[in-house]
Parts: C-alpha cells; sequence; structure tokens
C-alpha cells in the first residue's frame, strides 16, 4: 500500500506561510511584475475567481482586482522543500520524492491497516503544520499502489484525505475524467478517443492489448495492471533532454536582450550537462513575440558539454527576425549521451572543455559574477533559478 502526499498550492502556500501580510488573501506567484507574463501558481483564495498555473497576469487581474502579485524566490520553495521533507521522515520513510511538491511512501505491515495508516496521514499534515507552517497544506491519497494513491491525493483538495480500497477498484475511478489519470494529456487523451475510449469507464474495461496498442508500448500494459491495484512501477530511463525558458523583462526585449538571455540560458544548461554527466547532440530555441508570433531554428553538433561549442553552435542558427519585439526564450538541448556512452571525436575540443569546467568550479566557488562569458553582460542577472514541478534543482549548481 502506498500514501502520496501532495502539498496544496505549494509556491503561494510558502510565500503566505513567509509573509502573514498574505495569508487569507488572493495570491499569485510570477516570474516577473510584468502583464504579459504568466503566474506559475495561485493560492486557494485566488483560485476561487478562476485564476490558476498558467493563467495571463492581465487576465488574472481582470478576474481579481485585488490580486497580489510576489515575484518568486525559488531559493525559499527548495529550502521549505528539504524542511517539508525532514518532517515526513520523522513520521514515516519517504520511498521517493515525486516532485517539488508530492511524495510517495510505502506502508508495511500493520501500516497497512487503514486506522493506521489513517493516523499516519494525519500525523503528516500535523508534523508539518507544526514544524515548517500552519499554512502548508497537503492532500493525501492512500491506495494498493502508488499510482493510485497520487490519483487519491487529487481528488480532494485542499487539506483532504481519500482512500481507494481494493475492493473500490475500478468504480471510484469512474467519476473521473481522462485528463485526470497522470500520463494522460492532450495528445494522449486524443489518441485514447480515437480508439474509442471516452470515458475512464470504458479506460477500466479495456484490455491490456487494446491498452498496449493505444500507448504503442508497455506504458499501456502499466495502465492496465496500474488501475488494477497491481503495485507495478514505470520503468527508470536516462535523461533524453534538458530545456531551460525565460521570460523576456521589459528592458531586455531587444534583439541584443534576447541573444543575451539566450546565451546565460545555454550556459545554464551546460553546466547541468557537466554535473549530470551528459553530452549533448542537439540544439532547439525559439523567440517568441509580443504579437503571439514565433521564431526557431536547430542544429546538430558533434557530441559536446563545453560552453564554446555551444555558444558556436548558438551563433550558427540565431538568425531570428530583428523588427519584432521578443517576449519568451527558450533553448532545449536533447538528443543526449550518458558519459558512459560518449564517443571521443578527433574534433572535439578537450581545451575548450577544461575552460568551462574551470569556470564552473569559480562560479561555484565565488558566485555567477566573480566570472562569466561577455556575450551574457546583458542578461547576467536574467533567467534566475527556477523550478519545474518534476525537477528540484540543486542551489549551488544553480548559484544564483
Amino acid at each position: 500500500m502506498y500514501l502520496v502526499l501532495d502539498l496544496n498550492s505549494y509556491f503561494a502556500s510558502v510565500e503566505q506561510q513567509l509573509n502573514p501580510k498574505l495569508r487569507g488573501k488572493p495570491v499569485a506567484v510570477v516570474p516577473s511584475l510584468a502583464d504579459t507574463t504568466s503566474c506559475i501558481a495561485a493560492s486557494y483564495e485566488a483560485k476561487a475567481f478562476g485564476i490558476k498555473t498558467g493563467t495571463m497576469v492581465r487576465e488574472a487581474k481582470s478576474l481579481c482586482p485585488e490580486l497580489i502579485l510576489v515575484v518568486g524566490d525559488h531559493k525559499n520553495y527548495i529550502e521549505y522543500h528539504h524542511k517539508i521533507l525532514t518532517a515526513i521522515d520523522l513520521c514515516v520513510p519517504i520511498e521517493e520524492v515525486m516532485s517539488i511538491d508530492e511524495v510517495a511512501c510505502k506502508l508495511i505491515g500493520r501500516e497497512t491497516l487503514e486506522e493506521n495508516s489513517r493516523k499516519i496521514a494525519l500525523l503528516l499534515k500535523s508534523t508539518i503544520s507544526e514544524r515548517v507552517g500552519a499554512y502548508l497544506k497537503s492532500s493525501i491519497g492512500i491506495a494498493p499502489n502508488k499510482f493510485l494513491a497520487k490519483i487519491a491525493s487529487n481528488m480532494q483538495k485542499p487539506d483532504g484525505l481519500t482512500f481507494i480500497r481494493q475492493e473500490e477498484l475500478p468504480t471510484k475511478l469512474y467519476s473521473l475524467k481522462l485528463r485526470d489519470f497522470p500520463g494522460i494529456g492532450a495528445a494522449m487523451e486524443d489518441r485514447l478517443v480515437r480508439a474509442g475510449i471516452y470515458t475512464s469507464q470504458q479506460l477500466c474495461a479495456a484490455d491490456s492489448t487494446k491498452l498496449k496498442k493505444v500507448w504503442g508500448g508497455i506504458m499501456g500494459e502499466f495502465f492496465y495492471k496500474a488501475l488494477r491495484g497491481e503495485n507495478v512501477s514505470r520503468r527508470e530511463t536516462e535523461r533524453k533532454s534538458f530545456s531551460h525558458s525565460h521570460v523576456l523583462p521589459p528592458e531586455l526585449r531587444s534583439s541584443e536582450g534576447a541573444y543575451a538571455v539566450a546565451q546565460r540560458l545555454l550556459h545554464k544548461a551546460s553546466v547541468r550537462l557537466r554535473k549530470l554527466n551528459y553530452w549533448c547532440r542537439y540544439l532547439y530555441v525559439s523567440v517568441r513575440y509580443v504579437d503571439g508570433s514565433k521564431w526557431f531554428n536547430e542544429t546538430k553538433m558533434i557530441e559536446c558539454q563545453d560552453d564554446l561549442s555551444l555558444i558556436a553552435a548558438l551563433q550558427s542558427l540565431w538568425v531570428p527576425p530583428h523588427h519584432k519585439i521578443p517576449m519568451k526564450i527558450s533553448l532545449w538541448m536533447s538528443d543526449l549521451v550518458p558519459d558512459k556512452q560518449h564517443t571521443e571525436s578527433f574534433f572535439e575540443d578537450k581545451k575548450s572543455l577544461t575552460l568551462s569546467k574551470t569556470l564552473d568550479s569559480i562560479q561555484q566557488r565565488f558566485g555567477k559574477e566573480a566570472i562569466y562569458f561577455a556575450g551574457t553582460q546583458k542578461a547576467r542577472r536574467a533567467a534566475p533559478l527556477r523550478i519545474s514541478f518534476t525537477n528540484i534543482p540543486d542551489i549551488d549548481l544553480e548559484n544564483d
């Protein structure tokens, strides 16, 4: 049996915990104080007005004129994340940190008895409240496997506690929409519909062969077993890509500013490559403009992980239109190769790699502004530490 704890409106809740003046008020966490950016998170008071993650700030203000905007400080979210993990570990061992705001714990022996698992869940809530902060509420799901426990944690928010019992399967899942199941997004929902699966009841009734055909492989079998309460797990896969993006502040909404930010994002991504021992063979960059249009370009490379090779690749593909006002830069490194599979090339620049690693060491010890590439001068304070919900950055690595 598994217990999954999902922190409610995590970023906004941390801000309310840190600042008593924000408590009980509609709050939206944003990357910058610009109407053209989007909300990263919203407090439950803001959600009551229809504001959610991804809502444009301009729209959010129209929905709630009294909305309070807070520029997110992601270091605080990481620090609170580790405090919460410590509190949870006092009550029950953590099996997996699923994201910045979600944790899975395996219940064994007498812990699996419903009365005892309920006590553990309530103890988790009270321990986080007492040791970390009363404004950090969570919803907890308890079910026969991790997949179903995650679903259960989303069924009652905020501050919920939901059981999915083996004898309740699959009936308890019938009220859900297809998109409520982890791993089913817009594209997968379309594939399910094309296969004649429109509802969760039809999904649960589908046999393993049909689901494997829809998913195009073993994920279909995973869903078949997981929906029936079997204790299955997803296969661990090697990382295939890194991505970074940044909404440009008004002062950098120019061709020169956009290119400086692109170089800044490139350096952040290359540091991750070296830290995690990956080599890159493909670079994609895109620019979204204020008028809604988009430019993108891409290039293949010899396996590399040094800044100079990557900057040269960026220079070769950077030919966006100069007459438009850029709003957002996105950069994607893919076709990654782990160090154990890297094949040295005759053209590999080992001196450049040594230089990059030396730069990493200096920045980690003395700060990111101790030394940096001149091309990032305009953007040296841009693209600060950011968290995707499935990736908790290393603060020392980011060094912002």
